[in-house]
C-alpha cells in the first residue's frame, strides 16, 4: 500500500481538525516547536501544511515544499503567505474567516457600547474615587448611524447584532455590490463620511490599503465619530488617529489591533512604542485590547471545523 499523504503542523491545531484529517487518511507530523532552520529540510515531503502565523510563507519557504497541495491557515489574515506564488504553484490556500465571525462581532459590539457609554473613562474615574455622572452621559445607539467598512463574514455579523438596537446601519465594501438588505444599507464611502456617527473597520490588510485610515480619511467626516478597529493594525495610522482624538474629529476609539504588532501577535513591548501610541495609552476615551477579539475559548474549535470541511471538499 502507498504511504498516506502527510500534513505538517507549523502551529498547534485543535483536536477536531487533527482527528478529522486522520479520518480522511492523512498522517500528521507536529512541528509547532521546530525552529525554521530545522524545519526547512523536511518541507519537501508534505502534502498539506497547517499554520496560524508563526512563519512567513514566502517564495523561499514555499519553494522548498515540492509536494505541497494545500495550506490551511487557522484564522483570517493571509498577509504572511505569498498567495500569488502559491496559486502559481497550484497550492490551494485555505483560511477560516467563518470561524471567528461571531467572537469578533461580539467584541466589536462591546467596543461600540463601551465608547458610547464612556465605560473606560467612568471606570477609571470611579477607581480614582471620582463620582462623575453628568460628565459621563452616554449616547443611545438607537439614535446613531453606524458605518461598517468591509461587509464580509465579520462585517455582516456586526450588522446582524446591530439590528436589534434599532440604529441605522450603513455599509461600504470596495469589492462588493448588491449586498445591501434588511441588516445594512449599501452606501458609498462618501456617504459613510457624511452620515456615520460610529465607524467600525472589518477589512483585511493588503499593500494597497496600508494606512487606509489616515489623516485624509479622518478629516473627511462631516461630524465627529467614534472609531473601532478589530481588523488589522496596519490599516490605521496611529499618528493620524492620535491627532484626530486631540482635535476632536474622533470622539473616542477602540482598538483590538495596532500597527506595531509582530506577525505572531503574541509579543509586544508596549513601553517602547512611539509617542502616538503612548498618547492612546494615556487617553481615557480610548479602549485597547491585545488582539483578543478573535481569541475566544470557542474559536479554535470553530476554525478547525471550517478548515476540516474545506479540506474534505477540496480533496475528497
Amino acid at each position: 500500500m502507498p504511504n498516506p499523504p502527510r500534513i505538517i503542523l507549523i502551529d498547534p491545531a485543535h483536536p477536531y481538525l487533527l482527528e478529522h484529517l486522520v479520518q480522511l487518511g492523512y498522517e500528521i507530523d507536529d512541528h509547532h516547536r521546530t525552529p525554521l532552520d530545522e524545519l526547512q529540510p523536511l518541507l519537501g515531503r508534505y502534502f498539506g501544511l497547517v499554520i496560524r502565523s508563526r512563519f512567513t510563507l514566502d517564495e523561499d519557504f514555499l519553494g522548498r515544499c515540492a509536494q505541497l497541495r494545500f495550506i490551511a491557515r487557522m484564522g483570517i489574515g493571509l498577509e504572511h503567505i505569498d498567495v500569488q506564488y502559491a496559486k502559481g504553484r497550484g497550492i490551494l490556500v485555505l483560511n477560516s474567516p467563518e470561524g471567528s465571525r461571531d467572537t469578533v462581532a461580539e467584541h466589536t459590539m462591546g467596543f461600540i457600547l463601551g465608547l458610547l457609554n464612556h465605560l473606560q473613562r467612568a471606570s477609571l474615574q470611579v477607581r480614582r474615587g471620582q463620582w462623575i455622572r453628568d460628565g459621563n452621559k452616554g449616547y443611545e445607539l438607537r439614535h446613531r448611524t453606524v458605518g461598517i467598512i468591509g461587509y464580509g463574514n465579520i462585517g455582516s455579523a456586526v450588522a446582524q447584532r446591530l439590528s436589534s438596537f434599532g440604529c441605522r446601519v450603513i455599509a461600504y465594501d470596495k469589492f462588493k455590490t448588491n449586498y445591501g438588505g434588511a441588516l445594512a444599507e449599501e452606501v458609498s464611502l462618501e456617504t459613510v463620511f457624511r452620515e456615520a456617527d460610529v465607524v467600525t473597520l472589518h477589512i483585511p490588510y493588503e499593500d494597497y490599503n496600508h494606512y487606509f485610515v489616515d489623516r485624509s480619511f479622518l478629516n473627511s467626516f462631516r461630524k465627529p465619530v467614534f472609531l473601532v478597529n478589530t481588523s488589522r493594525g496596519l490599516v490605521l495610522e496611529t499618528a493620524a488617529l492620535a491627532e484626530a482624538l486631540q482635535s476632536g474629529k474622533v470622539l473616542g476609539a477602540a482598538l483590538d489591533v495596532i500597527e506595531y504588532e509582530e506577525q505572531s501577535f503574541y509579543k509586544l513591548d508596549v513601553e517602547s512604542l512611539p509617542e502616538p501610541f503612548q498618547y492612546l495609552r494615556q487617553s481615557d476615551n480610548v479602549i485597547l485590547t491585545p488582539h483578543t477579539a478573535g481569541l475566544s475559548h470557542e474559536v479554535m474549535g470553530a476554525h478547525a471545523r471550517v478548515l476540516a470541511e474545506k479540506i474534505e471538499a477540496a480533496f475528497h
